[in-house]
């Protein structure tokens, strides 16, 4: 019976470590892009932090419709953040989105512009999964 629940807990730690990895993907190409086109060359550290989290929840906003601190105060419980808790069609909604907003951020689409069209793919997007069997199956192996 132990080895049976160590077998589980082995099992969820594993689809966390998975689901946080599938999350990190594109985060590198998006947070280059940020700092490229974004970021004023002579910013202090504080104030490039909150451009970055700024950015961060454009994504929060446009796909889960609340921001990194909305969900804190709401699930005060809760440990980690926001895309812990998010299902496998989240992440891969997430993972598009971060893509699409750094496409969009070169181009210098304004930030109201990204997270309007950003919300309309989320909200396409995750119609589009909800109900997909190859989703289902990764969902069952996290």
């Amino acid at each position: 019976m132990q080895r049976l629940k160590e077998e589980e807990k082995l099992r969820i730690e594993t689809g966390w470590d998975v689901k946080r990895i599938l999350a990190k993907i594109n985060y590198r190409i998006h947070t280059d892009a940020i700092k490229e086109y974004l970021i004023p060359p002579k910013i202090n550290q504080k104030d490039s932090n909150h451009i970055y989290a700024n950015e961060a929840d454009i994504l929060n906003v446009a796909l889960f419709g609340l921001s990194a601190k909305e969900w804190r105060d709401k699930n005060k419980s809760k440990e980690g953040n926001i895309r812990d808790y998010a299902t496998v069609e989240q992440l891969v909604v997430l993972i598009n989105l971060e893509s699409l907003n750094t496409q969009y951020v070169i181009d210098g689409f304004s930030q109201f512009s990204r997270i309007i069209k950003l919300n309309e793919i989320a909200i396409s997007q995750m119609k589009a999964l909800i109900n997909n069997s190859s989703i289902k199956k990764l969902g069952g192996k996290l």
